[in-house]
């Protein structure tokens, strides 16, 4: 049978409350839908949050990251209730990768996060460029409460090393935000080919989780049903 259980792993600045579209969506299917809160203070931690949840599901799984919940997800994944994961504009960082190695080098041209320099050991998002660069396709009141309710995202989180990427071992889907100004459409692509996944694009921001949670639904079922 497919999976029915369904595991959400948000990224950076946020917390889990953005998912509560897809949550509303899966639910009304049948689906069995837990949100993983990061403490978003290191990988290892992160991944020790996803893992608790993972332990109390009742059957296979599909793990779902965002961002850097894709790091999450891909550190933690090899939970033997993970059945497949689904990267959603997110980092899939290989062995011996973090998210800090492959924002490294960004190439010419590529808009650059509004990251600010760290702060007592965190990072925070430009709230004056919060709407352009992670939520330009939700509405202006919207971004602007995201902005003001981040979560501060730890250097540890940020430079924490994959020890062993759960997709070399686990199917996995990837969902590549065309309009994205916080992880490069390219670099998006490229992370998803090298991890085999099947790929759908759309047209969209960073934020594609809350402005079309219809299309990430819709990505997360196909995945239930293909793995």
């Amino acid at each position: 049978m497919s999976p029915r259980n369904v595991v959400l792993v948000h990224g950076a600045f946020v917390d889990g409350s953005g998912w509560q579209d897809v949550y509303n969506l899966l639910k009304r299917d049948g689906y069995n839908v837990s949100i993983v809160q990061n403490p978003t203070l290191s990988l290892a931690g992160d991944a020790a949050a996803t893992r608790q949840i993972l332990d109390v599901q009742d059957g296979p799984t599909v793990l779902v990251g965002h961002s850097y919940g894709g790091a999450v997800i891909s550190e933690a994944g090899t939970h033997d209730k993970v059945a497949a994961l689904v990267y959603i504009a997110a980092f899939a960082p290989d062995k011996g990768e973090s998210v800090n190695t492959l924002i490294a080098d960004p190439p010419p041209g590529v808009p650059v996060p509004p990251i600010l320099p760290p702060r007592d050991g965190y990072l925070f998002l430009d709230k004056e460029k919060f709407h352009a660069s992670f939520a330009a396709d939700v509405s202006a009141e919207r971004a602007a409460f995201m902005a003001d309710a981040q979560v501060p995202w730890g250097l540890e989180a940020l430079a924490g090393s994959v020890t062993e990427p759960a997709w070399r071992a686990k199917p996995s889907w990837y969902l590549v935000a065309t309009e994205d100004r916080m992880i490069p459409p390219a670099a998006q692509r490229t992370m998803a080919a090298r991890a085999g996944a099947t790929v759908s694009e759309i047209v969209g921001s960073h934020a594609i989780y809350e402005s079309q949670p219809t299309v990430v639904a819709d990505l997360i079922r196909q995945a239930a049903a293909g793995s």
